[in-house]
Parts: structure tokens; C-alpha cells; sequence
């Protein structure tokens, strides 16, 4: 896309890494978090305004093949170097830009976030409007990770759908599902529950699998293997449940042969997995076309990832409450202000331009380890 207008003025880049330790550990089939590393990228025009992106790979390789360090890498080696060489007249400009690098989908949502974020301040828009969304609140549930025993998981259960919170979504591996959801259905037996499985299961497992129709189930997420299509094809085929595909989609493509194939019902847009909002818009726009219902994915975001999350969800075909919690669920301190607030289960879309947060320079201060500064 290009227009006559003046590129996006932009006068410095700041790489900022953080390490934050999370409030309690965080457990899924692959591994236990119990402190995220990550980067925000800040770019300044030098007349008052900076947008604000975060990159949210891990720092191993469990969800996919990016890390911390190889975030770093591609955007300090390959991707900073292209957004100086390039005028930039709008933010879907950026994912062409990138093409040549293959991959590397989360250091590329990173820069594209915050090039989307000034353009918006720049612009005096909300982020959310700059991208197309109407909704004024969205709505959006719970991630909870396996728990020590289904006690614990009850009790914890018990304590977010007080808190009003739309939909409940429960980490499953072999060993820790079926039964587990039996007995959580016991005292919930209506409440919106889905689960996770972050790819822990094989076709093999297909009658074990089959048992989860009985419980009324939203959805079960990534069942089958992080890179497949094929098999998760056959496995809708043989169950009731709805399959949503989360790791499976890299991108628009990826959607398309999925939706062609049969392999799901349902798709989880995470603005990182996908490469950033551009794509994230088009992913959107091919399952509206296709009647496949989205919903926003969470990646244990801090505040300028939540608030990427919060725009993005405005779109009107987010008919599915995200992972999107409060700040507060996550961090004992986050880097904007006012933190993320939820209440009965909604988020108030922030009016302010850009992500509508101001960034906590106190905190980001407190939790930033290492700093690289890049003028263009």
C-alpha cells in the first residue's frame, strides 16, 4: 500500500529487554514459566511521539523456533537495517518490507507493532481505529495452566468465573484430560470451557480423544502435531468437538489451506505467530469470508503486547472471548499505565491515540537488563 503522503517519520529505535518475573508459574504441555524474557521495541519520531511493540517468544524454543536470542538477532542484523532503508508510508508497507527474511515471525510483529503504534499516534487515531475495529468494549476469558492437583485447578477455576471472566480455557496433556475435565464439569457444568493441548497427541490417541465430546466443549486447541494440517483434517472429521488451530497458523496461507482442508472449525490469531497486525487483518478477513469464527491468543504479554491484543480484537469477527486478562493476572507491576483492567469479563477499549496505555518508564526502567539504541 503507498499513497502521497510523507513516509512515517521516524528518528530513533530503542531495543529494550526486560525480564519480569510472573506472579505465579505457569505451566502447559511443553514446559513451566515462571519469568518471561522478551523485548519492546520503541521508535521515536522525535516530535513527541513513540510507538511502543513487544516481541513474545520464549526463551526456548517450546512454542516455536524463535527465542529470545534469535529475536534479537533478526532484528538488530536484518530487519532494523531494512526499516532504514526503506521510507515507510503505512504499516502494511512493513510485512512486504520483511518478506526476504524467512520466518522469524515474532521479530517481525515486533517492529511492524510498534511502526503500527506511531502511525496511529501520528495519525491521532486509536490503534484499534487506524486498524478498522468498532467494538468499544471485547470480551475475554481465562488461561490456566495445569495445576499441581484438580483441587488446585477447581479452586482456581472457581475463582476467575467469580471474577466474571467469559470463558474458561484449561491446559490438557496425556494424563491430565479427560478425567480432568470430568471432574471439573461436576461443579461447572455450564460454564464456557475449551481446552489446550499445545500439540501433545497423535492420531493414535483418537479414541482417547473422542471422550472430550462428551463435555460440551467450546473448542480443543492444537491437539495434534505444532506444523500439521493434514491430521488435524482426519481428527475433525472424527470428532464433534470443534478443533482450533493455533500453531499450525504462520500465516494467511497457512489459514487458507486449512480452512480448504477441513482441518479446523475455528482459528486462534496470535499477532506474533502470524507475523504482526497486517497479517493478523487478513487472517481475519479470510475466516469472516469463510464463516470460520477467530479469537485473540495470549503469549504471557506485558502491557504493550495486551494492548496489541485489546486493538486487535475490535475487529468485528473476534466472536470468540480472547486470553487477553488483566494485567494484574499475570504481573505484580506491568510496564503501562493504567494497567489493564478487567470487569465482568470485558475490557474498555482505551480512547487515547495509539495503544491508548502510557508507557511506565519507572517500571520499564526497573525490569530492563540490556538496551541498544539505532538512529536512523
Amino acid at each position: 500500500m503507498t499513497n502521497t503522503e510523507q513516509p512515517i517519520k521516524m528518528e530513533k529505535l530503542i531495543l529494550h529487554q526486560l525480564r519480569m518475573a510472573l506472579k505465579s508459574p505457569f505451566s502447559t504441555s511443553f514446559g513451566t514459566f515462571r519469568e518471561k524474557d522478551f523485548f519492546i521495541v520503541e521508535i521515536d519520531d522525535g516530535e513527541g511521539n513513540q510507538g511502543f511493540g513487544e516481541s513474545v517468544a520464549f526463551s526456548s524454543p517450546w512454542y516455536n523456533e524463535e527465542t529470545v536470542k534469535t529475536n534479537e538477532h533478526i532484528m538488530k542484523d536484518f530487519l532494523i537495517p531494512l526499516l532504514f532503508e526503506h521510507d515507510i508510508y503505512h504499516p502494511d508497507e512493513v510485512i512486504q518490507l520483511f518478506a526476504p527474511i524467512r520466518r522469524n515471525q515474532m521479530a517481525k510483529a515486533a517492529i511492524e507493532g510498534a511502526v503500527w503504534d506511531l502511525y496511529a499516534k501520528q495519525k491521532e487515531l486509536t490503534l484499534a481505529e487506524a486498524l478498522g475495529g468498532k467494538k468499544t468494549t471485547i470480551d475475554v476469558g481465562i488461561s490456566i495452566g495445569i495445576q499441581p492437583t484438580v483441587e488446585d485447578l477447581l479452586e482456581v477455576i472457581e475463582k476467575h468465573a467469580a471474577e466474571g471472566y467469559k470463558r474458561i480455557k484449561l491446559k490438557i496433556k496425556p494424563g491430565w484430560d479427560v478425567d480432568v475435565i470430568r471432574q471439573v464439569r461436576k461443579p461447572f457444568p455450564d460454564i464456557s470451557l475449551m481446552v489446550d493441548a499445545n500439540s501433545a497427541y497423535t492420531l493414535k490417541d483418537l479414541d482417547h480423544l473422542k471422550q472430550l465430546d462428551e463435555f460440551n466443549l467450546m473448542m480443543i486447541e492444537q491437539p495434534l502435531a505444532h506444523d500439521d494440517i493434514i491430521q488435524h483434517a482426519k481428527l475433525q472429521k472424527a470428532i464433534q468437538t470443534p478443533i482450533c488451530l493455533d500453531e499450525s497458523i504462520h500465516s494467511y496461507d497457512d489459514a487458507r489451506n486449512a480452512i480448504e482442508l477441513g482441518s479446523c472449525k475455528i482459528i486462534n490469531i496470535k499477532i506474533g505467530r502470524v507475523g504482526g497486525l497486517t497479517e493478523s487483518k487478513r487472517i481475519h478477513d479470510l475466516c469472516r469470508a469463510n464463516d470460520i469464527p477467530v479469537w485473540c491468543g495470549g503469549m504471557l504479554e506485558a502491557g504493550v503486547g495486551r494492548a496489541h491484543n485489546i486493538a486487535l480484537t475490535t475487529l468485528d469477527h473476534f466472536v470468540f472471548p480472547g486470553d487477553t486478562a488483566g494485567s494484574s493476572r499475570y504481573w505484580e507491576e506491568d510496564i503501562i499505565h493504567p494497567e489493564v483492567v478487567v470487569k465482568n469479563g470485558e475490557i474498555r477499549v482505551p480512547d487515547k491515540p495509539g495503544i491508548g496505555y502510557d508507557i511506565n518508564r519507572s517500571a520499564l526502567g526497573k525490569y530492563t537488563v540490556d538496551q541498544h539504541v539505532f538512529y536512523f
